[in-house]
Protein backbone atom coordinates (compact mmCIF):
# COMPACT_ATOMS: atom_id res chain seq x y z
CA UNK A 1 0.00 0.00 0.00
CA UNK A 2 2.38 2.48 -0.65
CA UNK A 3 1.45 6.20 -1.17
CA UNK A 4 0.60 7.31 -5.07
CA UNK A 5 2.20 9.38 -6.50
CA UNK A 6 0.01 10.33 -9.07
CA UNK A 7 -3.40 9.39 -9.80
CA UNK A 8 -3.69 5.97 -11.50
CA UNK A 9 -5.52 6.11 -14.71
CA UNK A 10 -8.38 3.47 -13.97
CA UNK A 11 -9.73 5.42 -10.54
CA UNK A 12 -9.33 8.64 -12.51
CA UNK A 13 -12.14 7.17 -14.82
CA UNK A 14 -14.44 5.64 -12.16
CA UNK A 15 -17.50 6.34 -11.27
CA UNK A 16 -15.71 6.56 -7.97
CA UNK A 17 -13.68 9.38 -8.29
CA UNK A 18 -16.82 11.48 -9.55
CA UNK A 19 -18.74 11.04 -6.38
CA UNK A 20 -15.42 11.91 -4.57
CA UNK A 21 -15.06 15.27 -6.61
CA UNK A 22 -18.95 15.70 -5.47
CA UNK A 23 -18.35 15.39 -2.24
CA UNK A 24 -15.14 17.64 -2.19
CA UNK A 25 -16.75 20.74 -3.51
CA UNK A 26 -19.91 19.93 -1.49
CA UNK A 27 -17.86 19.99 1.76
CA UNK A 28 -15.65 23.39 -0.01
CA UNK A 29 -19.41 25.23 -0.45
CA UNK A 30 -19.69 23.85 3.46
CA UNK A 31 -16.92 25.96 4.74
CA UNK A 32 -14.52 22.96 5.40
CA UNK A 33 -11.31 23.60 5.67
CA UNK A 34 -8.42 22.94 2.06
CA UNK A 35 -6.06 21.32 4.48
CA UNK A 36 -9.01 18.83 5.93
CA UNK A 37 -10.10 18.84 2.02
CA UNK A 38 -6.85 17.63 0.80
CA UNK A 39 -6.33 15.19 3.59
CA UNK A 40 -9.70 13.69 2.95
CA UNK A 41 -8.90 13.66 -0.50
CA UNK A 42 -5.41 11.80 -0.63
CA UNK A 43 -6.95 9.35 1.81
CA UNK A 44 -10.13 8.19 -0.43
CA UNK A 45 -7.80 8.07 -3.72
CA UNK A 46 -5.88 5.90 -1.72
CA UNK A 47 -8.78 3.57 -1.46
CA UNK A 48 -9.98 3.83 -4.82
CA UNK A 49 -6.55 2.66 -5.96
CA UNK A 50 -7.04 -0.20 -4.16
CA UNK A 51 -10.52 -0.94 -4.82
CA UNK A 52 -9.55 -0.36 -8.55
CA UNK A 53 -7.01 -2.73 -8.57
CA UNK A 54 -10.00 -5.45 -7.41
CA UNK A 55 -12.54 -4.53 -10.31
CA UNK A 56 -14.80 -2.28 -8.26
CA UNK A 57 -15.17 0.90 -9.76
CA UNK A 58 -19.04 2.00 -8.39
CA UNK A 59 -19.53 2.93 -4.35
CA UNK A 60 -22.70 0.92 -4.44
CA UNK A 61 -20.54 -2.26 -4.58
CA UNK A 62 -18.88 -1.35 -1.87
CA UNK A 63 -19.41 -3.56 1.44
CA UNK A 64 -18.51 -3.89 5.16
CA UNK A 65 -16.83 -6.69 4.55
CA UNK A 66 -14.91 -5.30 1.78
CA UNK A 67 -14.02 -2.04 3.72
CA UNK A 68 -13.01 -4.72 6.75
CA UNK A 69 -10.50 -6.17 4.22
CA UNK A 70 -9.17 -2.64 3.08
CA UNK A 71 -8.75 -1.88 7.16
CA UNK A 72 -6.85 -5.12 7.24
CA UNK A 73 -4.27 -3.83 4.58
CA UNK A 74 -4.15 -0.54 6.35
CA UNK A 75 -3.04 -2.28 9.34
CA UNK A 76 -0.72 -4.84 7.47
CA UNK A 77 0.93 -1.96 5.29
CA UNK A 78 4.53 -1.25 6.38
CA UNK A 79 6.69 2.06 5.42
CA UNK A 80 9.41 2.56 4.03
CA UNK A 81 11.55 1.65 7.38
CA UNK A 82 9.80 -1.51 8.00
CA UNK A 83 8.00 -0.02 11.10
CA UNK A 84 3.80 -0.41 10.58
CA UNK A 85 1.50 2.79 10.45
CA UNK A 86 0.75 4.30 13.86
CA UNK A 87 -3.43 4.26 15.34
CA UNK A 88 -3.67 7.72 13.81
CA UNK A 89 -1.87 7.21 10.73
CA UNK A 90 -4.39 4.20 9.88
CA UNK A 91 -7.49 6.87 11.69
CA UNK A 92 -6.21 9.24 8.72
CA UNK A 93 -6.97 6.76 5.99
CA UNK A 94 -10.19 4.97 7.56
CA UNK A 95 -12.06 8.40 9.08
CA UNK A 96 -12.39 10.21 5.69
CA UNK A 97 -14.25 7.02 4.42
CA UNK A 98 -16.81 6.81 6.86
CA UNK A 99 -17.19 10.80 6.18
CA UNK A 100 -17.50 10.26 2.49
CA UNK A 101 -20.12 7.26 2.56
CA UNK A 102 -21.93 9.25 4.83
CA UNK A 103 -22.13 11.68 2.59
CA UNK A 104 -22.95 9.49 -0.08
CA UNK A 105 -25.81 7.57 2.33
CA UNK A 106 -26.99 10.81 3.14
CA UNK A 107 -26.69 11.95 -0.85
CA UNK A 108 -29.00 9.03 -1.99
CA UNK A 109 -25.85 7.91 -4.33
CA UNK A 110 -25.95 4.42 -1.97
CA UNK A 111 -28.71 2.60 -0.42
CA UNK A 112 -26.92 1.94 3.02
CA UNK A 113 -24.02 3.34 4.58
CA UNK A 114 -21.24 0.48 4.91
CA UNK A 115 -18.79 2.18 6.93
CA UNK A 116 -20.99 2.74 9.83
CA UNK A 117 -20.34 0.20 11.99
CA UNK A 118 -16.42 -0.20 10.71
CA UNK A 119 -14.77 -1.35 14.07
CA UNK A 120 -12.16 1.23 13.79
CA UNK A 121 -8.90 1.41 15.97
CA UNK A 122 -8.41 2.89 19.53
CA UNK A 123 -5.97 5.74 19.76
CA UNK A 124 -4.24 5.54 22.82
CA UNK A 125 -4.30 8.76 25.19
CA UNK A 126 -1.59 9.46 25.05
CA UNK A 127 -0.31 12.79 27.76
CA UNK A 128 0.94 16.36 25.87
CA UNK A 129 4.74 15.45 24.79
CA UNK A 130 7.43 18.58 26.28
CA UNK A 131 5.30 20.46 28.45
CA UNK A 132 7.21 23.68 29.47
CA UNK A 133 7.45 25.45 32.91
CA UNK A 134 6.69 28.71 33.40
CA UNK A 135 10.37 29.48 34.18
CA UNK A 136 11.29 28.03 30.82
CA UNK A 137 8.38 29.91 29.04
CA UNK A 138 9.86 33.00 30.78
CA UNK A 139 13.42 32.25 29.08
CA UNK A 140 11.87 31.44 26.19
CA UNK A 141 10.34 34.75 25.46
CA UNK A 142 13.48 36.44 26.92
CA UNK A 143 15.74 35.12 24.26
CA UNK A 144 13.92 37.65 21.63
CA UNK A 145 15.68 40.69 21.78
CA UNK A 146 13.00 43.50 21.27
CA UNK A 147 15.43 46.13 20.37
CA UNK A 148 15.87 44.40 16.47
CA UNK A 149 12.78 44.28 14.40
CA UNK A 150 13.34 40.49 14.08
CA UNK A 151 13.37 40.08 17.93
CA UNK A 152 10.16 42.52 18.95
CA UNK A 153 7.96 40.31 16.02
CA UNK A 154 9.09 37.36 17.48
CA UNK A 155 8.21 38.11 21.21
CA UNK A 156 4.60 39.44 19.94
CA UNK A 157 3.90 36.03 18.04
CA UNK A 158 5.51 34.20 21.04
CA UNK A 159 3.35 36.41 23.90
CA UNK A 160 0.07 35.65 21.54
CA UNK A 161 0.95 32.22 21.54
CA UNK A 162 0.95 31.76 25.29
CA UNK A 163 -1.60 33.87 26.02
CA UNK A 164 -4.52 32.52 24.01
CA UNK A 165 -3.18 29.11 23.44
CA UNK A 166 -4.47 29.26 19.54
CA UNK A 167 -2.64 26.97 17.22
CA UNK A 168 -0.03 27.53 14.51
CA UNK A 169 -2.69 28.49 12.08
CA UNK A 170 -4.65 30.03 13.76
CA UNK A 171 -2.05 32.49 13.89
CA UNK A 172 -0.95 32.79 10.77
CA UNK A 173 -4.78 33.88 9.76
CA UNK A 174 -5.26 36.34 12.03
CA UNK A 175 -6.26 39.88 10.92
CA UNK A 176 -5.48 43.00 12.11
CA UNK A 177 -9.01 43.29 12.88
CA UNK A 178 -9.13 40.14 14.64
CA UNK A 179 -7.05 41.54 17.92
CA UNK A 180 -8.90 44.65 19.95
CA UNK A 181 -6.07 45.26 22.29
CA UNK A 182 -8.47 47.62 23.93
CA UNK A 183 -10.63 45.03 25.33
CA UNK A 184 -8.29 42.41 25.32
CA UNK A 185 -9.94 39.99 23.11
CA UNK A 186 -9.02 37.70 19.94
CA UNK A 187 -11.09 36.35 17.21
CA UNK A 188 -9.87 33.08 15.48
CA UNK A 189 -11.54 33.26 12.24
CA UNK A 190 -12.50 29.36 10.83
CA UNK A 191 -10.77 27.34 13.48
CA UNK A 192 -10.32 24.04 13.32
CA UNK A 193 -13.63 22.58 12.37
CA UNK A 194 -13.89 25.59 10.05
CA UNK A 195 -15.83 27.24 13.99
CA UNK A 196 -14.70 30.75 14.95
CA UNK A 197 -14.24 31.29 18.56
CA UNK A 198 -13.90 34.70 21.00
CA UNK A 199 -10.78 34.19 23.08
CA UNK A 200 -8.98 36.99 25.51
CA UNK A 201 -5.52 37.96 25.24
CA UNK A 202 -4.00 39.29 28.23
CA UNK A 203 -2.46 42.91 28.73
CA UNK A 204 1.72 42.22 28.44
CA UNK A 205 0.61 40.30 25.09
CA UNK A 206 -1.33 43.17 24.10
CA UNK A 207 1.49 45.65 24.80
CA UNK A 208 3.89 43.46 22.38
CA UNK A 209 1.20 43.34 19.95
CA UNK A 210 0.94 47.07 20.24
CA UNK A 211 4.73 47.69 20.06
CA UNK A 212 5.19 45.63 16.89
CA UNK A 213 2.50 47.67 14.92
CA UNK A 214 3.35 50.51 15.79
CA UNK A 215 7.48 49.82 15.37
CA UNK A 216 7.46 47.14 13.01
CA UNK A 217 4.98 46.55 11.02
CA UNK A 218 4.22 49.48 9.21
CA UNK A 219 7.57 48.92 7.80
CA UNK A 220 7.09 45.79 6.44
CA UNK A 221 3.50 46.20 5.04
CA UNK A 222 5.28 49.20 2.40
CA UNK A 223 2.14 50.30 1.57
CA UNK A 224 0.39 47.02 0.55
CA UNK A 225 -3.13 46.45 1.25
CA UNK A 226 -2.01 43.34 3.15
CA UNK A 227 -4.65 43.04 6.23
CA UNK A 228 -2.80 39.98 7.82
CA UNK A 229 -1.70 40.80 11.80
CA UNK A 230 2.13 39.28 11.18
CA UNK A 231 4.23 40.26 8.51
CA UNK A 232 7.04 38.21 7.08
CA UNK A 233 10.23 40.04 5.77
CA UNK A 234 8.67 40.14 2.31
CA UNK A 235 5.79 41.85 3.60
CA UNK A 236 3.45 38.41 3.03
CA UNK A 237 1.17 36.24 5.74
CA UNK A 238 3.64 34.19 8.10
CA UNK A 239 3.76 31.26 6.28
CA UNK A 240 2.63 28.43 9.22
CA UNK A 241 6.03 26.53 8.73
CA UNK A 242 8.14 29.33 9.01
CA UNK A 243 6.18 29.84 12.21
CA UNK A 244 7.40 26.72 13.61
CA UNK A 245 10.83 27.58 12.34
CA UNK A 246 11.05 30.70 14.31
CA UNK A 247 10.16 29.12 17.29
CA UNK A 248 12.02 26.17 16.96
CA UNK A 249 14.87 28.64 17.12
CA UNK A 250 14.19 30.23 20.25
CA UNK A 251 13.21 27.16 22.17
CA UNK A 252 17.00 25.84 20.98
CA UNK A 253 18.30 29.71 22.67
CA UNK A 254 16.75 28.80 25.59
CA UNK A 255 17.95 25.61 25.61
CA UNK A 256 15.04 23.49 25.16
CA UNK A 257 14.93 20.90 22.72
CA UNK A 258 12.18 19.51 23.30
CA UNK A 259 9.36 17.60 20.15
CA UNK A 260 7.20 20.61 18.82
CA UNK A 261 7.21 24.82 18.62
CA UNK A 262 3.94 26.40 18.41
CA UNK A 263 1.92 23.55 20.03
CA UNK A 264 4.43 23.87 23.26
CA UNK A 265 3.05 27.33 23.94
CA UNK A 266 -0.64 25.64 23.73
CA UNK A 267 0.07 23.36 26.12
CA UNK A 268 2.06 25.73 28.54
CA UNK A 269 -1.05 27.54 28.31
CA UNK A 270 -3.49 25.14 29.49
CA UNK A 271 -1.83 23.38 32.12
CA UNK A 272 -0.49 26.76 33.69
CA UNK A 273 -4.30 27.89 33.76
CA UNK A 274 -5.43 24.83 35.15
CA UNK A 275 -2.79 24.91 38.09
CA UNK A 276 -4.05 27.99 38.70
CA UNK A 277 -7.20 27.24 39.63
CA UNK A 278 -8.87 27.61 35.90
CA UNK A 279 -12.28 25.96 35.37
CA UNK A 280 -11.12 23.57 32.50
CA UNK A 281 -14.76 24.30 31.03
CA UNK A 282 -13.37 27.63 30.05
CA UNK A 283 -9.84 26.24 29.08
CA UNK A 284 -11.92 24.25 26.93
CA UNK A 285 -13.58 27.44 25.41
CA UNK A 286 -10.31 28.96 25.10
CA UNK A 287 -8.44 26.14 22.94
CA UNK A 288 -11.66 25.14 20.69
CA UNK A 289 -11.74 22.02 21.56
CA UNK A 290 -15.29 20.45 20.59
CA UNK A 291 -15.20 17.46 23.66
CA UNK A 292 -14.40 17.86 27.33
CA UNK A 293 -12.87 15.08 27.08
CA UNK A 294 -9.94 16.18 24.40
CA UNK A 295 -9.43 18.98 27.42
CA UNK A 296 -9.46 16.67 30.05
CA UNK A 297 -6.13 15.12 29.14
CA UNK A 298 -4.17 18.21 30.73
CA UNK A 299 -5.69 17.51 33.91
CA UNK A 300 -3.24 14.70 33.82
CA UNK A 301 -0.71 16.56 33.69
CA UNK A 302 -0.96 19.31 36.26
CA UNK A 303 0.24 18.23 39.05
CA UNK A 304 0.71 21.03 41.57
CA UNK A 305 -2.89 20.05 42.91
CA UNK A 306 -1.68 16.19 43.33
CA UNK A 307 1.46 17.13 44.94
CA UNK A 308 0.05 19.26 47.50
CA UNK A 309 -2.05 16.09 48.63
CA UNK A 310 0.17 13.44 48.45
CA UNK A 311 2.84 16.07 50.18
CA UNK A 312 0.30 16.33 52.61
CA UNK A 313 -1.22 12.55 53.28
CA UNK A 314 2.00 10.02 52.34
CA UNK A 315 3.58 8.64 55.13
CA UNK A 316 7.10 8.99 53.81
CA UNK A 317 7.21 12.60 53.91
CA UNK A 318 10.59 14.36 54.46
CA UNK A 319 9.15 16.07 57.68
CA UNK A 320 6.46 13.77 59.74
CA UNK A 321 4.71 15.79 61.85
CA UNK A 322 5.21 15.29 65.78
CA UNK A 323 2.59 12.54 67.78
CA UNK A 324 0.17 14.21 69.52
CA UNK A 325 0.49 13.91 73.28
Amino acid sequence: MARPTKPVAAPAASLMSAYQTAFHEWEAIRGYSPRTIQHQRFAIIRFIAWATERGIDRPQEVTKPMLERYQRAVYLHRKHNGQPLTVAAQLGLLLPLQAWFRWLARQNHVLYNPAADLDLPRKPKTLPKGLLTIAEVEAVLAEADPATPDGLRARAIMETLYSTGIRRMEVANLKLHDVDTERGALMVRLGKGAKDRLVPIGARACAWVVRYLVEIRPGLALGQDEQALFLDDDGRPFDPGKLGSLIKRHLAAAGIHQPGACHLFRHAMATHMLEAGADIRYIQAMLGHEKLTTTEIYTRVSLTQLKAIHDATHPARLHRQPAAT
